[in-house]
C-alpha cells in the first residue's frame, strides 16, 4: 500500500488535473437516486474531490477520507470541507452513513484487506443503506504502474459478498473508462445493500 500512497503523494497534481473534470454524473445519479435527499455519504478515497462536490453541490451531507495527505490537501481546496487523511483500514464507524462512495479506491487493496474493509463498510452504513464500488475489470491482482491492483469481475465481486456480513449485492455493470483516451479501458460498477 505504501508504493500506491508514494504515487498518490507524488503525482497529485497529475491525477487531479486527469479525474477532476471528468463527467462522472450518470453514475454519481444513480447512486443518489438511491437515497433520501439531505442523506449522510462517505466519500472513502475521495481523490481529487470531484464526487465530494457533486454530492455537497446537491445537498447532501459528506465525510471525503483519502490515504494520501496530498490528495487530501487538494480535495480540501477544491471542495471546501476538511478531508480526513485516513487508511480503508481504519474506518471504525457504526450505523453512521446512509451511503458509502468508494469509486477507484478501495482497488487498490488486496484480497484479504477488501474482505476485511468490506466488513467495515458494511458495518458504518445505517440499514438499508448503500455501497457504490468500482473496479478495474478482470482478474489481475498485483502491481501495476507503481500502484497495487485488485481487480474483479461479476464472478470474484460476488465470492466476496459472501463473505461481507450483512451485505447484498443488488446491481453490477460494466462501463467504459471516461478518462480521455481511455477507452477499451473497462470497469466494474457494483450497488451493495446493507440488510
Amino acid at each position: 500500500m505504501h508504493n500506491t500512497l508514494d504515487y498518490y503523494n507524488l503525482n497529485a497534481d497529475k491525477f487531479v488535473a486527469s479525474t477532476l473534470q471528468v463527467d462522472f454524473e450518470e453514475t454519481q445519479k444513480k447512486f443518489i437516486e438511491k437515497l433520501d435527499k439531505g442523506a449522510f455519504i462517505l466519500d472513502f478515497g475521495c481523490g481529487s474531490g470531484r464526487d465530494t462536490k457533486y454530492f455537497l453541490d446537491n445537498g447532501y451531507k459528506v465525510d471525503a477520507v483519502d490515504g494520501s495527505k496530498e490528495m487530501c490537501r487538494r480535495a480540501s481546496e477544491y471542495t471546501g470541507i476538511s478531508v480526513k487523511n485516513m487508511m480503508f483500514t481504519e474506518l471504525n464507524v457504526k450505523e453512521k452513513y446512509d451511503g458509502i462512495w468508494a469509486c477507484s479506491s478501495i482497488l487498490h487493496l488486496t484480497k484479504d484487506e477488501l474482505e476485511n474493509v468490506m466488513n467495515k463498510m458494511t458495518t458504518a452504513l445505517k440499514p438499508n443503506g448503500i455501497i457504490y464500488a468500482s473496479f478495474k475489470y478482470g482478474n489481475f491482482s498485483g502491481e501495476r504502474n507503481g500502484r497495487y491492483f485488485t481487480d474483479m469481475t461479476e464472478e470474484t465481486f460476488k465470492e466476496l459478498i459472501k463473505k461481507t456480513d450483512g451485505a447484498a449485492l443488488e446491481e453490477q455493470w460494466i462501463t467504459s473508462d471516461v478518462r480521455v483516451g481511455r477507452g477499451e479501458e473497462k470497469w466494474l460498477n457494483v450497488l451493495v445493500r446493507r440488510g
